[in-house]
């Protein structure tokens, strides 16, 4: 009897809470695409998840820490994916640039879902202070990321021409996620990341050769 009623070790129980955090949040993804962000409460995300209200408010507290969370989340997936794109380009600048675009389109990252999320969080950056702030920083990593390998690419050009270019790249990769989540059937991930390609490749000629089928 006194086995039973031993707690469990503190390693099991931290991964037992880690296991329930993230199933709500993954349920919150699912209750923001098929309800929207305005609809989204610690109920439907409950439901989603088959847990009890109890449960997501013991971990989250409220709907605005529910789904700062999960925006945080979202953006720590997005930033792992690219990091290992990164990863595997290895050191040279023109595979990491590219390695950087093709992930923008990887099917974890630009699917139906996913498009919905970002954009119903950037739609209240403007009202939700705490959403801009963790925007703000995940988009400076990849903005660092672009920027390096651009200014790789292009030594001895002026810093804000460098900026610029990757201003451009990161733009236009985010028009072609807009027309992706407005327009999903006149437009592929397959179409835009070759678009977003081919823009760099005008930009930056030096990774035109890449490019070129083998």
């Amino acid at each position: 009897m006194a086995e039973q009623l031993s707690p469990r070790p503190r390693k099991e129980r931290k991964e037992n809470a880690d296991r329930r955090r993230q199933q709500l949040l993954d349920a919150t993804w699912r209750s923001i695409a098929q309800n929207g962000l305005g609809r989204t409460t610690l109920a439907t995300v409950a439901a989603q998840a088959d847990l009890s209200q109890g449960v997501a408010v013991f971990y989250f507290k409220s709907k605005i820490g529910l789904l700062t969370e999960a925006l945080r989340d979202h953006y720590a997936r997005y930033q792992a994916t690219w990091e290992r794109a990164l990863e595997e380009a290895g050191d040279d600048p023109r595979e990491r640039l590219i390695a950087l675009i093709r992930a923008d389109f990887d099917p974890d990252i630009c699917n139906p879902e996913a498009l919905s999320i970002w954009f119903a969080f950037w739609g209240e950056q403007k009202f939700t202070p705490d959403y801009a702030a963790i925007s703000a920083q995940f988009d400076a990593a990849r903005n660092d990321a672009i920027r390096e390998a651009c200014a790789a690419l292009m030594e001895g050009a002026p810093e804000d021409e460098i900026n610029r270019t990757g201003e451009w790249i990161d733009t236009f990769s985010d028009g072609c996620w807009q027309r992706l989540h407005v327009l999903p059937n006149s437009y592929s991930a397959g179409d835009c990341l070759d678009e977003t390609l081919a823009l760099a490749a005008r930009l930056i000629p030096q990774i035109a050769t890449r490019l070129m089928p083998r």
